[in-house]
């Protein structure tokens, strides 16, 4: 078990393909087949990230090919154009790229890569040194962890962090989904004990059935029979 939030450095790739700014587009091309990737973070010097190259902005010469003469400069943007008449990395790439650090928690790099609309992110430390590179699959880890050890945190950071002197809600798991189901001191706690159980990384999502003052007598979570959903 782990305590949340994790972060990029604890999911990334540490082995990473990378090119030069001199590299050849047939180069680069081999080398994304090679890596079964789909962009490559371009180095210069001692290992400093300018830049990268993506499956994207090589397509745009292939664009080039198929369109009329005269005609794929005016509907089409001048970095396209520069892209598609390129034949290195260096004017290939996107520049500068979207890196993160690995301090970085997955959520802000999730939210980074739909923002900015790309699968995969260089890790870079205060140097731009490249140190690995992240996913949307790596990103998808945190739903691997079991229910046990969703409830686990649960009970931990949510129930014994708000309800420290009182027994608190019960903690019922099923496939990532939280229930906080019973009776608890402060009606004004109830929402805040919800928002705090989304935020524990692998929750799908969170029902609250609790009451202030008297005994929840609320649903039971789907599955919850014997030994369907874990208790923490």
């Amino acid at each position: 078990m782990y305590n949340s939030p994790r972060t990029v450095g604890d999911v990334m790739t540490h082995e990473v393909v990378a090119i030069g700014p001199d590299a050849t587009f047939k180069e680069i091309v081999a080398t994304l087949a090679e890596g079964k990737v789909s962009a490559l973070p371009v180095l210069e010097g001692d290992g400093r990230v300018v830049g990268v190259v993506s499956e994207a902005d090589l397509l745009h010469k292939e664009q080039l090919r198929d369109s009329e003469p005269g005609r794929f400069g005016s509907v089409h943007t001048l970095s396209d154009v520069t892209k598609a008449e390129a034949v290195t990395a260096e004017h290939l790439m996107t520049s500068p790229a979207v890196c993160v650090h690995t301090g970085t928690t997955l959520a802000q790099a999730a939210r980074i890569m739909a923002q900015r609309k790309v699968k995969r992110l260089p890790v870079t430390d205060a140097e731009d040194r490249l140190r690995g590179i992240v996913s949307r699959g790596d990103l998808l880890e945190v739903f691997l962890r079991t229910d046990t050890e969703i409830a686990a945190e649960v009970r931990k950071e949510v129930v014994h962090a708000l309800f420290p002197d009182e027994a608190g809600p019960r903690v019922d798991v099923h496939e990532g989904v939280v229930w906080l189901t019973g009776r608890v001191h402060e009606a004004g706690l109830i929402p805040v004990a919800g928002r705090l159980a989304r935020t524990v990384e692998g929750v799908v999502d969170v029902h609250t059935d609790l009451t202030a003052g008297v005994t929840g007598g609320g649903g039971r979570p789907p599955g919850s029979g014997r030994g369907a959903a874990r208790r923490a």
